[in-house]
């Protein structure tokens, strides 16, 4: 039988903590005198008593969570959490219907970026602030969900990661001390990318709210033009670096800092991630160039930030890559689904799964042509186990299978097939803007209908939680015993 007590008191943790960060955009909003902090004071109330009633309720005695109480707890922390985090979005000045206030949050704590707010330039400062917050909230928990759910629960060939996170003579001896270790971190990269901003040009503000969503790959941005606005070279460069770094994996950090900087380096996922990132930026800026569009130099800069930023499933913009031609866009479609590292803040299929599907279909050729030889596909110099080539699978395949009922259920809504086919992509790899006139780099999501927002809003969480781990709520033997 399920216990919902220790789900009900994470949950109410969660809540309670999500109340106390929004005490920081209503301080924002006072201080600038904006009527919006009252929105955000009432809402913290809310959150806070629901938070602490909940904790208060299931405070009796239970001892750990099993399988599928992990796999609720996962599901609804998200939801949970993106439901009262679409309260100030809902009652602020913006009068966001109760569908686009849950569709803001949604992408926010996913990390997408995906907005259906038009006129960010003159928006409250304190819900500029939000958004970035919960985008910076929803970074650190994936990175901890990555770490410490996902493997335990095999979500997607995850358990390969099992032993690099929690052995003691790996990283930390504990696994609380392994995610303390990894908030200092990423609040140290939050920190030095604000200032590194701010250095540049930014505004105090600006430049904290872009750290936020860089470091976590988010994309949300405080002006409709995102990173256009500003129109600097050396501020595009800096974010790239930023976004770089948000999509590495974050307990390879924690080992730099314990004496082996170049470990980093060594690790084949993070050579295969620069690989690919570098080809991309080349073969962009190369076209751009040959096509008469940009200058060399231009094309790269204007290659490099887009390129990344797709890839990583940040979502920032400088230019509208789709009026680039068809190649182009092809390349941004392709670079949608592939993600970073695992362990970071990136979406997406992620580099690793490639590398394993990469390695499987090597052996299965080595087979062919050698079929009593004995082969084995390797991952970071280590045999796969089968069970993680096997989910590796399973993975891919639910994830064509999920794309495409997305993209047929945008199309049910009367959606045009670049945006019915973007949008989807941009929901379940959670990257942020599609293509097209609509929702294209330069576009929104507020003009689509209320249907297809709830079902993007379902891609979204789909995507950001592997796939497996909703989908498994869908069946019946999850529900039996």
């Amino acid at each position: 039988m399920i216990e919902f007590r220790p789900v009900v008191f994470v949950l109410g943790i969660l809540v309670s903590v999500l109340s106390v960060a929004m005490i920081i955009p209503a301080i924002v909003d006072a201080l600038a005198g904006h009527s919006d902090w009252q929105v955000f004071s009432v809402a913290a109330g809310t959150a806070l008593f629901i938070g602490v009633s909940m904790m208060l309720t299931s405070r009796a005695k239970w001892t750990s969570f099993t399988l599928r109480e992990a796999f609720i707890m996962t599901n609804l922390a998200w939801l949970v959490v993106a439901i009262f985090g679409a309260l100030p979005f809902a009652f602020s000045e913006l009068e966001l219907s109760v569908t686009d206030a849950f569709f803001e949050s949604m992408s926010g704590v996913t990390t997408t970026g995906a907005t259906v707010i038009v006129g960010l330039d003159y928006a409250p400062p304190g819900i500029l602030l939000w958004r970035a917050i919960l985008q910076w909230l929803g970074g650190i928990g994936i990175i901890v969900m990555a770490i410490a759910v996902l493997p335990i629960l095999q979500v997607g060939g995850m358990q390969l990661f099992r032993v690099e996170a929690f052995e003691t003579d790996k990283v930390l001896p504990r696994a609380a001390q392994i995610a303390g270790g990894i908030s200092l971190v990423y609040m140290s990269l939050t920190a030095i990318a604000a200032i590194v901003l701010w250095s540049l040009g930014m505004t105090g503000f600006d430049a904290v709210a872009h750290a936020m969503t860089s470091i976590a790959t988010g994309g949300f941005s405080t002006s409709d033009l995102s990173l256009a606005r500003f129109n600097s070279a050396a501020i595009d460069w800096a974010i790239c670096l930023f976004m770089i770094l948000g999509s590495l994996p974050f307990v390879l950090y924690l080992r730099m800092i314990r004496g082996k900087p170049g470990l980093i380096f060594r690790d084949s996922q993070v050579r295969w991630m620069f690989a690919i990132l570098v080809f991309a930026v080349l073969l962009v800026a190369g076209w751009l160039w040959l096509q008469g569009i940009m200058a060399p130099g231009t094309a790269l800069r204007y290659s490099a930030f887009n390129v990344i930023s797709i890839m990583t499933g940040t979502g920032y913009t400088t230019a509208s890559f789709d009026a680039w031609g068809g190649f182009v866009m092809a390349i941004m479609f392709v670079l949608m689904f592939v993600g970073g590292c695992a362990g970071s803040t990136t979406c997406g299929i992620k580099i690793f799964r490639f590398q394993v599907l990469h390695a499987t279909a090597m052996v299965q050729f080595k087979r062919l042509v050698q079929p009593h030889g004995v082969f084995f596909p390797y991952y970071n110099k280590r045999p796969i186990p089968e069970s993680v080539s096997a989910s590796v699978m399973g993975f891919f395949f639910l994830f064509v299978a999920s794309f495409v009922v997305l993209a047929i259920g945008l199309g049910m809504f009367g959606l045009d097939f670049v945006t019915a086919v973007s949008g989807a992509a941009s929901a379940i790899a959670n990257v942020g803007p599609g293509l097209g006139d609509i929702i294209g780099p330069s576009g929104t999501f507020a003009s689509l209908p209320d249907g297809a927002k709830w079902l993007l809003s379902a891609g979204m969480l789909l995507g950001r939680l592997e796939l497996f781990t909703v989908l498994v709520l869908l069946s019946p033997v999850f529900w039996r015993g």
